[in-house]
């Protein structure tokens, strides 16, 4: 082992392994047993203010489940692990250690260049669900993460546990991870600080047997009302009470404030201290992690390791958080109180500090909380002399949020005398606080005007890249071409990168011979270090040129090679694993793989959508939002495109809003409510906004804008014979520019505008002839998301098949994979007695009828539970009484039929 793995090993220990148990402990034999009966639930959250003994709970949870042969992981959370990466990385090696005792490989996160946290998510997500025994993993200090794209990925692999396996939480606060989906199904334990609150028996033990502290039963229960059970502070208290001669005293002017408690008890204990152990104490502080070594580096001369033996057989606010290893943290609530009271009596040598613990990070080969201390000690000129030497492969490691901190922290003059560094602080402002404020720097500081060939190459590669992501193609693609022509030197990667992001911009202008000659010219340089991720680039951009062609089987073929060819690529900054990621997952969605398709656009988008990818975020909420639609859950297809519009409007990009608008106008068409849709789709379209979308060929866009949409509103609205000349109009447009997969999507429409209008027979034979060439590429969700009217048409050319007794076996296998995908609404709707004889299997209620009104409206579960005065449940029952009786498997069934009857309008 190399000595600059060692203290990542040591790193990771302290974060894979609970505290060790101290004598003081209390065992919670009540809770411990509530979770060992708990397996049949998916989750486990213990939640309570700081102090409540989460930790020591958990822990304690831990040894009992290992003990009955359960395979437990551990992993405690901290503020780095808002970094996917990081957060991944380590979850990996805690699942990695607890399969390994079972003789199972490791989870590879580094396989000579850091893997994407997409395929490190989907990886782990693989191998829980192929783990053979039962198993728990504990989540401790769950509430340092607040990244919307962690607390993403840890709801995907919640969301995939197999059975057998459960995670255990402990969080100050509620997490953002479902849970009301999970407590409606009974698959949440949820232990709270009522529960974890000592009892007057559990007091009694502690401050008796643990403590060994000789207190009358009166001044016991005074403590205890006063404290409620709160576990830090009956510690504080303890501590506080060895040395006073009159505890009941003590005690009745003991304050139960969590504030009060920390600065009064920190403060009383502290005062009591040798000057030795003070100034220990104090000094030592500014430390997240303590061990003998960091700390006589601090405080040269002292006895590190004694002291630090000495406080932990004191049991005084020091945690071992590394048996071995010695190496312990501070209470948190004590050492706030430490480190404002440094600050108050040495403030000069509190630089100092820092200083020394910069040194000795340095010296370990550890240059993140190097770099994180010289800047809390001011260095700032050895901060920035780190950081030129390890910003480059941080940037490649893709930790944008750590570098765009610590440039924030440094003033700006430090780091203007290094155009390397001042390039990569434009990138990690790109992907952090998006491409305007990069661009804005970018222009400042001077770099566009550098003469060193490696800053001006990525100088060069940016400026497209910015401008792109700005949602501003047609200035990227004139920065693009002068770009290509300016490259001053052959770097591998930057090459590549700006080979491939002109080669996407040059097809979404229409420059398709200009977009295949960078693609091929980014290709042969795929023979380096670079290879894997440029390799992803290029063969996402060119299924993106075949999808639009009507490709789709080639488009899927590339696409999956795309994610498969991310097993090695670090330059995760330009959100190559997103990139491909969505589009297999768009691959999937079309072949109706809807489950697979919805777990990786889980993992997919959240970081697609950080990136700032625009049309790779509207494709993949939109997909988001189908599939809970199709699935019933209309709440959760609104709230994706209410996210999703939300979005546009925070990165300023009007495209991204007017797509959210343009689907959520679909959706209330699916619910029949043309008057809703019809104000949407004049809410989806300010002026000038589709005309420039018009002009490009924007991933998003090839089968959804604003034109198709108002077609689809008009055959819904009966005006069949205005959508007909507009429809034909847009086929032979698409046909002209060889967008063969949209002219298949209008060819839908014109087939349902035919049926309309009476023309069966040609209405029949189109739809006929669409389906052989839709068969020939496997489409399948570009025919079935057109409802039911698409359906019709399909059942009709199956049953004429069937009548005519044609002989092709992969057709009719097709238009059965069809029928199977549009469900049992279209047999609904055509066949059962409802639909064709006009009666009901049982008359509905006055207020069942109310409902289905309420339902054409859009209301949700429980909007309809507040409006009709009952409860969630009751609104169910109703549910299920209504598809039963109108023989419906879903709201958008039922309601379509209900309207079908003449039951509502």
């Amino acid at each position: 082992m190399t000595d600059s793995a060692v203290p990542a090993r040591l790193f990771l220990s302290t974060k894979l392994n609970p505290p060790t148990a101290t004598a003081a402990q209390v065992t919670r034999g009540a809770i411990c047993e509530l979770v060992g009966a708990s397996g049949a639930t998916k989750l486990v959250l213990v939640r309570a203010p700081a102090g409540f003994g989460k930790t020591t709970a958990m822990a304690q949870c831990k040894e009992l489940l290992a003990g009955r042969g359960i395979d437990t992981a551990w992993l405690t959370l901290d503020g780095a692990d808002n970094d996917a990466s990081r957060f991944l990385s380590c979850l990996a090696a805690a699942v990695g250690g607890m399969m390994a005792e079972r003789g199972a490989g490791a989870i590879d996160t580094a396989t000579g260049l850091a893997r994407p946290p997409g395929e490190v998510a989907l990886e782990i997500i693989a191998r829980l669900a192929a783990h053979p025994a039962p198993f728990v993993l504990f989540l401790d200090d769950f509430e340092a993460v607040q990244e919307p794209t962690v607390l993403r990925l840890v709801r995907e692999i919640l969301d995939n546990l197999p059975r057998g396996g459960q995670l255990i939480i402990g969080s100050r606060g509620l997490p953002d991870l479902g849970l009301g989906r999970l407590r409606a199904r009974g698959q949440l334990l949820e232990i709270d600080a009522e529960r974890l609150r000592f009892s007057l028996a559990e007091t009694v033990e502690f401050m008796t047997q643990r403590r060994r502290l000789a207190l009358p039963e009166d001044d016991l229960a005074q403590l205890q009302r006063k404290t409620e059970g709160w576990i830090a502070a009956l510690w504080l208290a303890s501590v506080a009470l060895e040395r006073r001669d009159a505890p009941s005293a003590f005690i009745t002017r003991f304050s139960g404030s969590n504030e009060a408690v920390a600065d009064y008890l920190a403060e009383d204990v502290l005062a009591h201290q040798p000057p030795e152990i003070r100034n220990f104490l104090l000094k030592t502080s500014i430390l997240r992690h303590l061990n003998p070594s960091l700390c006589s580096a601090l405080l040269p001369g002292s006895d590190g390791a004694g002291i630090l033996r000495h406080l932990e057989e004191a049991n005084l606010f020091l945690t071992p958080i590394d048996a071995q290893e010695r190496t312990y943290r501070y209470h948190s609530l004590f050492a706030s109180y430490l480190r404002a009271q440094l600050e108050r009596e040495f403030p000069e040598e509190v630089i100092g500090l820092h200083r020394a613990a910069s040194q000795w990070y340095e010296a370990q080969g550890r240059p993140v909380p190097a770099i994180d201390h010289a800047i809390e000690g001011h260095d700032y000129e050895h901060a920035v002399a780190l950081l030129s030497r390890h910003a480059e492969s941080l940037l490649e490691s893709g930790r944008m949020r750590l570098l765009s901190r610590w440039f924030a922290a440094l003033p700006e003059a430090t780091t203007q005398r290094s155009p390397l560094l001042q390039v990569i602080h434009v990138w990690a402002l790109c992907f952090t606080r998006g491409p305007a404020e990069a661009m804005a720097l970018l222009e400042r500081c001077g770099c566009a005007t550098s003469s060193d060939p490696k800053i001006l190459a990525h100088v060069i590669a940016l400026r497209p890249l910015m401008l792109a992501i700005m949602d501003r193609q047609e200035e990227a693609y004139a920065a693009g071409q002068d770009a290509l022509a300016r490259m001053p030197v052959a770097d591998a990667f930057i090459g590549g990168v700006l080979s491939n992001e002109m080669a996407y911009i040059c097809a979404v202008m229409g420059d398709y011979q200009h977009a295949h000659r960078l693609l091929d010219a980014a290709r042969q340089g795929q023979g380096g270090e670079g290879s894997f991720f440029n390799k992803m680039y290029s063969e996402s951009v060119e299924g993106l040129i075949d999808l639009e062609a009507g490709q789709f089987r080639q488009a899927t073929a590339r696409f999956r090679m795309a994610v498969n060819a991310t097993h090695s690529a670090s330059y995760r900054h330009t959100g190559g694993n997103a990139w491909a990621g969505v589009l297999y997952a768009s691959s999937l969605y079309e072949m109706n793989d809807l489950d697979q398709a919805e777990h990786l656009l889980h993992v997919y988008v959240p970081l697609a959508k950080d990136v700032g990818l625009a049309d790779h975020t509207i494709i993949g909420y939109t997909m988001l939002s189908r599939i809970a639609f199709h699935r019933g859950d209309v709440d959760h297809a609104f709230h994706n495109l209410a996210e999703l519009e939300y979005l546009g409007h925070y990165r300023q990009l009007p495209r991204v809003v007017n797509s959210a608008k343009l689907e959520r106008s679909r959706l209330l068409l699916m619910q029949g409510n043309l008057q809703a849709a019809r104000e949407e789709l004049e809410r989806a379209n300010p002026p000038g906004a589709w005309e420039r979308i018009a002009r490009l060929r924007l991933p998003a866009h090839d089968l959804e804008y604003h034109a198709l949409a108002e077609l689809r509103w008009q055959l819904s609205a009966g005006q069949a014979n205005e959508a007909l000349a507009a429809v034909d109009a847009e086929i032979q447009a698409a046909q002209g520019a060889r967008r063969q997969r949209r002219v298949l999507k209008l060819r839908i429409l014109q087939c349902i505008a035919l049926k309309q209008i009476g023309d069966q027979r040609p209405a029949l034979d189109r739809m006929k002839e669409l389906l052989r060439l839709a068969a020939n590429e496997g489409f399948v969700r570009l025919i079935v998301d057109e409802s039911e009217r698409a359906g019709a048409l399909v059942r009709q050319v199956a049953e004429t098949q069937q009548s005519d007794g044609g002989n092709e076996p992969i057709f009719q296998d097709y238009l059965h994979k069809l029928m199977q995908a549009f469900g049992p609404a279209v047999n609904v709707m055509e066949s059962t007695p409802a639909a064709a004889t006009g009666a009901l299997v049982e008359p509905l209620t006055t207020k069942e009828i109310r409902i289905l009104g309420l339902l054409a409206e859009g209301y949700s579960n429980s909007a309809l539970a507040e409006k009709l005065f009952v409860s969630d449940s009751t609104v169910r029952t109703h549910l299920r009484n209504i598809n039963g009786k109108l023989q419906a498997h879903n709201r958008t069934q039922a309601v379509a039929l209900a309207r079908r009857l003449g039951v509502i309008r």
